[in-house]
C-alpha cells in the first residue's frame, strides 16, 4: 500500500468521526502519530483538493464539500430524487411554474432536481448559488439548530446587504432566520425580480432538503400566494412521506 495515500486517509476519517469539531494539525499528528512536516503537507493537498476546509489557524480543519460528494452521498440524493420526482411534476403541473429540489453543500445551495414549466416567460436560477443568496438556502440554513448555525457562521461569515437584505449582522440574521422559523417558509426576491419560495422536506425528523418554486415576479403579484404556499406544502409533506 502507497504509504502518503493510507496516510490521507487515516486524516480524512479521523476529521469523519467527529465532523462537527474542527481538529488542529497538532491533534492530527499526535492522534495519528505521523510528523508534523508530513502531515501538514498531506493536509495542504487535501485543502487544495477540497476534501478539507480550514477554518482558521485556532480551530482547524474540518471535511470539505469534495468529501460530502463521494459515492455514498449520491445514493442518498438518488432516492431523494425517486422519492420527489412524480410530485413535484405534479406540482409543477397545476401552478406551471418551475420546482426545485435543493441541498446544502458548505454554504452553497444545489439544486438536485429541476422541473421546468412550458410558460413561454420562463424565471431561470443557477445549478449552484450562495445559500444565503436563495430562498432555499435561507429555509435550510433557517432549519439548522442554533448550535449548528453557528458553526456555519464561524466558518462562512455573515452574509453581504447584497446577498441577504437585512440579515447582515447578527441581531437582523436571527431576525430573519426566526421569521423563517415562525412562518415555516423562506421567500425571497432577487435583483432581477424572480420570486422563490421554500418549503422543508424532512426524514426522521430531521430537514434534509428543500422543495421550492421559482416564477417572475410579475406572474407571483397576481397570484393568489396562500394557495401557492399552501400546494407546496401540501407536496413537500407528501415527499417526506415517500422517502422514509
Amino acid at each position: 500500500m502507497i504509504q502518503v495515500i493510507n496516510r490521507a486517509l487515516d486524516i480524512l476519517e479521523l476529521i469523519a468521526r467527529q465532523p462537527d469539531q474542527p481538529k488542529v494539525l497538532g491533534e492530527i499528528a499526535g492522534t495519528l502519530q505521523l510528523n508534523s512536516a508530513t502531515c501538514a503537507n498531506i493536509i495542504k493537498t487535501l485543502v487544495d483538493r477540497k476534501y478539507l476546509e480550514k477554518m482558521d489557524r485556532q480551530r482547524g480543519y474540518c471535511l470539505g464539500p469534495m468529501a460530502y460528494g463521494l459515492s455514498g452521498n449520491e445514493g442518498y440524493q438518488k432516492g431523494m430524487i425517486d422519492a420527489a420526482r412524480d410530485e413535484m411534476e405534479s406540482l409543477t403541473k397545476k401552478l406551471n411554474e418551475n420546482s426545485l429540489l435543493c441541498i446544502l453543500k458548505g454554504d452553497i445551495r444545489v439544486v438536485v432536481l429541476r422541473i421546468q414549466s412550458n410558460n413561454e416567460l420562463q424565471a431561470n436560477t443557477a445549478n449552484e448559488k450562495r445559500a444565503y443568496d436563495a430562498a432555499s438556502g435561507r429555509l435550510l440554513l433557517a432549519m439548522m439548530e442554533d448550535e449548528e448555525l453557528d458553526r456555519f457562521i464561524d466558518k462562512y461569515e455573515l452574509p453581504t446587504a447584497e446577498e441577504w437584505e437585512g440579515a447582515n449582522d447578527i441581531k437582523g440574521f436571527y431576525r430573519q432566520v426566526n421569521k423563517i422559523r415562525t412562518q415555516g417558509y423562506a421567500m425571497q426576491v432577487t435583483r432581477n425580480q424572480i420570486v422563490g419560495i421554500a418549503l422543508p422536506l424532512y426524514k426522521d425528523n430531521k430537514v434534509i432538503a428543500s422543495l421550492s418554486m421559482y416564477m417572475p415576479a410579475s406572474r407571483f403579484n397576481s397570484s393568489d400566494r396562500e394557495t401557492i404556499i399552501r400546494l407546496i406544502k401540501r407536496s413537500s409533506e407528501k415527499i417526506s412521506k415517500n422517502y422514509h
